[in-house]
C-alpha cells in the first residue's frame, strides 16, 4: 500500500488579519511589508512544491477531499460556535477567540482543512493507504470545542477522530503532538476520554502560557490518558529522541491504539520565529522512523499525520520532505542545506545532560 498526501490549493487561500507577527497592528506596531501572521501559506505551499521538484510527489497518492460537513464538525464544536464563525465568514471575515483571524470564506476553508484530515484518517483505517499526510491549513491543535486560538479555527484532528469513530473505523487512538507549542485544544477535547491518548512534546511556557504542565494527566475517566512533555528552550536532536524513547514510546505501547495520529508541526526547527528549539530535518525524520515502528508493532502500520505549525519558509519544506520520504519508504532526498550548520549548533553536553535529567525525572514519575 502507498502513502497518501491530502492537500488542496484553496487551503493556501486562507488569510489572516492585520497582524505583525503575533502582535495586532496599531499604536506603535507598524504593519509588515509582507503583511500578516507568521501562519501564512508559503511554508505549506513550498512544502508542496518541493515534492514536485524532487520527484517525491510521484511516490505519493495525491488527493483533495470534501469539506467536513456540519454534522462532523458538531461532534466536536457546538452549534453556537459554528453559527458565529459562519456568520462572520459570510460577512467578510473577522476574528474569533484569540489570534484566530480569517477572511471571506474562512469557514469553508477551515471546513476543507478539517476534511483533509478526515479523509486521510479514513483512508488509513479502511486500509486504502498504508499511511497518510494531511496538509491541513488552517491548523487545528490549539482550538478547543468552543474557543478558536493560535491560528486554529477547527480542531482538525479531533474532527477526524470523531468521524472515524462515528463510522465504526476505530475506538482507541493515540495522538502525538510534536509541534513546538502545547496541543492544548486536542488535550481539552479528549481530557476525559480514556480511549484517546494525547501526548504533547513542546517547548515549555511557549504557547499557550497557562497550559502544558507535566502534572496535567487528564480528568475523570480520562485521567492518565494525557501526557505533557515540556522541554526547555534549546532542546536539540538528542533531547527530542530521548523524549521519544523514554516517554512517548512506553505511553503509546501501554495504550495499545488502533491507529497513531501525529500533530505534525515543524516549528521546533532552528529557524522558526515562534520557537526556540533546535530540532532539525534529521530530527523529524528520526522521530518519524520511531513512530512508524510503533505503528508497525501495534496497529498494522496505521499512521496519519496532520500538518500543524511551522513558520520558516526556508526550512519547513526540508523537514516536511524528510518526514514524507520516510513515510513513503522512498530514497528520494532533499538534502538539508543547513544540516552541517545546525549540527554544529546543537546544545553542548551540559545542556543535553540537563534535558536528560528532566526526562529521567518524568519517566520515574510515570514508572517507566
Amino acid at each position: 500500500m502507498s502513502t497518501g498526501f491530502f492537500w488542496d490549493e484553496r487551503c493556501f487561500w486562507h488569510s489572516g488579519g492585520n497582524y505583525a507577527g503575533t502582535a495586532p497592528v496599531g499604536g506603535l506596531v507598524q504593519p509588515l511589508a509582507a503583511g500578516g501572521l507568521p501562519e501564512n501559506p508559503e511554508t505549506k505551499r513550498r512544502l508542496r512544491n518541493i515534492l514536485d521538484v524532487t520527484g517525491l510527489a510521484r511516490a505519493l497518492e495525491m488527493s483533495s477531499a470534501d469539506p467536513a460537513p456540519r454534522d462532523a464538525l458538531l461532534r466536536v464544536h457546538p452549534a453556537t460556535y459554528l453559527d458565529a464563525f459562519k456568520a462572520a465568514s459570510d460577512a467578510g471575515g473577522g476574528e474569533l477567540g484569540l489570534r484566530a483571524p480569517f477572511g471571506p470564506g474562512g469557514y469553508e476553508i477551515a471546513a476543507l482543512s478539517a476534511g483533509l484530515s478526515v479523509a486521510a484518517l479514513r483512508a488509513v483505517l479502511r486500509g486504502d493507504l498504508r499511511n497518510a499526510y494531511a496538509l491541513s491549513r488552517p491548523p487545528g491543535h490549539h482550538c478547543t470545542a468552543d474557543f478558536p486560538n493560535g491560528f486554529c479555527l477547527f480542531n482538525n484532528i479531533a474532527v477526524a477522530i470523531h468521524a472515524a469513530r462515528a463510522e465504526g473505523l476505530a475506538r482507541r487512538v493515540a495522538v502525538l503532538d510534536w509541534d513546538v507549542h502545547h496541543g492544548n485544544g486536542t488535550e481539552a477535547i479528549f481530557a476525559d476520554d480514556p480511549d484517546v491518548l494525547t501526548i504533547s512534546i513542546h517547548q515549555e511556557r511557549n504557547y499557550p502560557l497557562e497550559t502544558g504542565d507535566f502534572e496535567d494527566r487528564g480528568s475523570g475517566a480520562g485521567l492518565g490518558a494525557n501526557l505533557n512533555i515540556p522541554l526547555p528552550p534549546g532542546t536539540g536532536h538528542a533531547g527530542y529522541l530521548m523524549a521519544m524513547d523514554r516517554l512517548v514510546a512506553p505511553a503509546i505501547r501501554a495504550h495499545a491504539p488502533e491507529v497513531i495520529v501525529v500533530a505534525c508541526g515543524y516549528d521546533a526547527g532552528p529557524l522558526d520565529p515562534l520557537g526556540r528549539m533546535l530540532a532539525t530535518a534529521e530530527t523529524f525524520a528520526a522521530m518519524t522512523d520511531r513512530v512508524m515502528a510503533l505503528a508497525d508493532d501495534l496497529c498494522a502500520g496505521r499512521l496519519m499525520m496532520a500538518h500543524e505549525g511551522g513558520y520558516s519558509e526556508v526550512y519547513v519544506p526540508f523537514s516536511g520532505h524528510a518526514v514524507l520520504a520516510r513515510m513513503a519508504g522512498s530514497g528520494i532526498d532533499a538534502p538539508d542545506p543547513l544540516g552541517d550548520t545546525f549540527a554544529r549548533r546543537q546544545p553542548g553536553a551540559d545542556h543535553d545532560a540537563m534535558v536528560a535529567a528532566r526526562i529521567d525525572a518524568m519517566a520515574q514519575a510515570l514508572g517507566v
